[in-house]
């Protein structure tokens, strides 16, 4: 068994896709209108669809999943998050662990919690 996808909710596919896109340089694989295939296995499902599939609501900013992204140069891309994005909702900014690596948590546009930290040495 392989896993292939992780699926996330958003309200705007076309704002989400552009988001992703901007942000962490992922590509459109496969666009069905209202669910989009990007690089790296992150699927994005448009809420109402969602909603349609499950038939109950959708719940943003439950904390009961993270996207984790690493990036070597992480001052670079804080700066780049609050240029394209200045109303970003911080979980925490920039800060160092006791064991070293240093991450930034927010929220993406539809309140899925994004990590980005420094690659483990």
């Amino acid at each position: 068994m392989k896993l292939k996808n992780v699926l996330i909710v958003v309200k705007d596919i076309e704002r989400a896709k552009r988001f992703y896109q901007e942000l962490f340089g992922l590509a459109v694989i496969r666009d069905f209108g209202s669910n989009v295939i990007l690089t790296e296995g992150l699927v994005l499902q448009e809420a109402e669809s969602w909603k349609g599939v499950l038939g109950r609501e959708v719940v943003a900013e439950n904390h009961a999943s993270e996207l984790y992204f690493e990036e070597r140069d992480i001052e670079g891309f804080v700066r780049k998050l609050e240029e394209l994005y200045p109303e970003t909702r911080y979980v925490n900014r920039l800060m160092r662990h006791s064991w070293g690596q240093r991450v930034v948590r927010f929220y993406d546009l539809d309140g899925n919690l994004i990590e980005v930290g420094t690659p483990g040495e």
